[in-house]
């Protein structure tokens, strides 16, 4: 019997890995040095826990070229994708040309992308210079012109606390509330096109 329970809860975790090789990265896979300081307030949130706020509040973010960004960036579009992505993510990074094209194609729609670099920021309000320059060279082979921005000391009105796996990928309206479901894992442009009007529709309702 023992056996039999020990050889499922290795398929089970087997079955796990592949799920997040396919379309995610663990959150806790290769966590750099500057996450130290944040992870009790990580850990302090289980995988299912859902955010408490329904807006993202009023916050100041820097992207990686220095600009500021606060919840005002949201006013100018009827819906704004936020795309939640480290670094060392290869899923993460094989979709970030597929959010560039989303965006460049749906603009006109009232739609925008933004990504936010969650493996830069030390828990502090400071930014990991280190990994900052990787997300700018991120940008640069990948052709992103999105923002990606620096997490701020709220963490986005805590909406940034418990992610435990990468991409994760959520809503924001012009007003900046939340809206429609949460995505954990990576999808090609077609997929991501038919989530957005699926989530465009049910904020019409």
């Amino acid at each position: 019997m023992r056996k039999k329970k020990k050889y499922m809860k290795i398929l089970f975790l087997a079955g796990m890995g592949s799920m997040l090789l396919l379309g995610g990265c663990a959150k806790t896979k290769e966590p750099s040095v500057s996450e130290k300081a944040k992870e009790e307030a990580l850990n302090s949130e289980s995988e299912t826990d859902a955010p408490e706020a329904e807006s993202v509040g009023e916050f100041s973010m820097q992207d990686i070229e220095g600009e500021t960004y606060t919840q005002e960036m949201f006013s100018d579009y009827d819906l704004t994708m936020v795309n939640v992505f480290t670094t060392w993510c290869t899923p993460c990074v094989n979709e970030i040309p597929d959010l560039e094209k989303l965006k460049n194609e749906m603009a006109d729609q009232g739609v925008n992308v933004v990504g936010i670099v969650l493996d830069a920021a030390d828990g502090t309000g400071s930014a990991d210079e280190e990994v900052v320059e990787k997300a700018k060279l991120l940008a640069e082979k990948t052709g992103a012109k999105y923002p990606f921005l620096l997490p701020d000391q709220g963490y986005l009105n805590g909406r940034l606390l418990g992610i435990n796996a990468v991409p994760e990928t959520f809503f924001v309206d012009k007003e900046g509330n939340f809206t429609g479901e949460t995505y954990t894992g990576s999808r090609s442009f077609e997929e991501w096109k038919d989530i957005v009007e699926t989530v465009r529709e049910g904020a019409a309702q």
